[in-house]
């Protein structure tokens, strides 16, 4: 199974799902457009919180950092006069200075995260989703800013007029998350879009190059268009929507939907992914869709586990669907 992660939900889900799938059947791609270069290191918000969901450090009273993690370095810092846009904890710290080091050597992203799953003891597979350099961009009536300024720096207070991904027009997707896509295909697992925000965590995976259009294939199958098709194999999408009441739990979804034109609902998820087969969604939800309806919330890990059970039976469904059609 691949999943398509950004942080705080879908690691949140991590959390059930490496105890109910073998680890060789796990294949995370985390966004990378919240990274920022911070004190001369590389910060990846999102794919370090699945590094520390996957072994068992994170720190869950914040679903960011790592548990128990001091931060000397940084209150110095500030004392020092020194302003770190981000609290980052020493220990944290050291996984920044480990990565940004390697990237200096000359290793990519994706090399670099790989050697970090192998010092972490983490089995299963985790991929930026490219290696190139892309950023989420908020314009607010204060001017542009990234999106670390916006949430963190200004703690999403400004209104937001627009949103997009800088750099995104020369990015490529991981050659890894190609293969992984490609063996997905090959081998009729799904693809499962996690309960990130559609906008900036899940935005930026889907707005690679050819990963819309590739995932799209399957939609376009169920919908009639591809019966000219036959024999090509196909990727099932199946996304958990982060709304609960037509609300997301956290973070800055509520904006950033209605900045793209897309009303905060069920349906604005649906349609603003586009590339969905099934979606998840709360039980009190009017979705018309295609959907399953659960409770999604994760208040602890007994939740995680509850969803994750429930997710991989419904996707083993669909996948056995979509064998005998």
């Amino acid at each position: 199974m691949i999943v398509l992660s950004g942080g705080t939900g879908t690691p949140k889900l991590l959390l059930g799902l490496k105890k109910v799938l073998p680890w060789s059947e796990l294949t995370v791609v985390a966004n990378t457009a919240d990274d920022l270069w911070v004190s001369g290191n590389l910060v990846s918000p999102d794919l370090d919180t699945v590094l520390y969901t996957l072994a068992g450090m994170i720190d869950r009273s914040k679903w960011w950092g790592i548990e128990d993690d001091s931060f000397e370095t940084h209150d110095f810092l500030s004392r020092l006069g020194f302003r770190e846009l981000l609290a980052i904890g020493d220990i944290d710290r050291a996984v920044h200075i480990f990565r940004s080091e390697l990237l200096r050597e000359g290793l990519t992203l994706s090399m670099a995260t790989e050697r970090l799953c192998k010092v972490l003891k983490i089995e299963e597979k985790v991929l930026p989703m490219t290696d190139d350099p892309v950023s989420t961009m908020v314009s607010t009536p204060e001017g542009e800013m990234h999106l670390q300024e916006f949430w963190v720096g200004r703690g999403g207070r400004p209104e937001v007029k627009a949103v997009r991904f800088r750099g995104m027009e020369d990015a490529h997707p991981a050659l890894e998350f190609l293969a992984a896509l490609e063996k997905a295909k090959e081998d009729g697992e799904p693809v499962l879009i996690g309960p990130s925000n559609p906008v900036s965590s899940i935005g930026p995976i889907l707005a690679l190059r050819g990963i819309r259009n590739l995932l799209n294939e399957g939609k376009r199958k169920r919908s009639g268009e591809g019966k000219g098709e036959k024999g090509k194999k196909k990727i099932r999408v199946v996304a958990i929507s982060p709304l609960v009441g037509g609300k997301p739990l956290s973070g800055p979804a509520a904006k950033f939907m209605r900045a793209w034109g897309y009303p905060v609902s069920d349906q604005g998820v649906a349609d603003l992914l586009g590339c969905v087969d099934l979606l998840v969604v709360s039980p009190e939800s009017d979705y018309q869709g295609h959907s399953v309806r659960l409770d999604t919330v994760m208040r602890d890990e007994e939740d995680s586990l509850r969803l994750a059970e429930e997710i991989v039976k419904i996707l083993d469904e669909e996948t056995e669907t979509e064998a005998e059609t």
